[in-house]
């Protein structure tokens, strides 16, 4: 099973993402957590800081590239070995992130994202069994991101009109590729038990 939850900086991602693999771990499944473009790999970990973390400004189809890299290393190595065992993945993020931040945040074509990534990444990737997308106001995503006590990324730093442009796309690609779209205001637990029910649904 392979299992997605996306949303801009702050909308509670990964904390979802951890509560689902205790789910899971718990009925005596194997489970993986990714952190997208990051993870537990060494490559995708320099990717991920080439683009957050130096400072480089890059031009926004390098990042589409550089993020696109990093996500081909995360499901080749880690993903796909424990998918073929039957195994459950949970990805905070993927290359819906890509769509939202260079595509409406940074202005490259949304057809460009989506045929480069087509490209490198196989048929599974696109098709998860799950998509959620978490959303939240922007007074609230800047809070917790505020007294979250970790250091502020490239993209967190683009101004309010970017931040705006991503926060108004998410709505849109939940629509596009009929995604679970979350209002993730409430508490932790309220939120996950949605996610509950939606996946026990199924």
């Amino acid at each position: 099973m392979y299992i997605v939850i996306e949303g801009q900086d702050g909308t509670g991602k990964s904390t979802q993402a951890e509560l689902l693999k205790q789910f899971f771990e718990e009925q005596g499944k194997e489970v993986v957590m990714l952190e997208e473009p990051d993870g537990d790999l060494p490559q995708a970990h320099d990717l991920h800081d080439m683009i957050l973390t130096r400072g480089y400004h890059l031009e926004p189809i390098t990042n589409v590239l550089l993020f696109t890299a990093a996500r081909v290393e995360l499901w080749k190595k880690i993903a796909e070995p424990v998918l073929r065992k039957g195994g459950v993945v949970i990805s905070a993020r993927n290359y819906w992130s890509t769509l939202a931040y260079q595509g409406y945040g940074e202005g490259v074509s949304r057809n460009k994202i989506i045929k480069i990534t087509k490209e490198l990444l196989p048929e599974k990737y696109f098709a998860p069994d799950f998509g959620f997308i978490l959303t939240v106001s922007d007074e609230v995503r800047l809070k917790r991101q505020n007294n979250r006590g970790k250091a502020i990324e490239t993209f967190e730093q683009k101004p309010n009109e970017f931040q705006q442009k991503v926060n108004a796309a998410y709505p849109k690609i939940a629509k596009d590729f009929n995604l679970n779209l979350i209002d993730a205001s409430g508490t932790i637990e309220e939120i996950f038990t949605v996610i509950q029910k939606i996946i026990k649904k199924a």
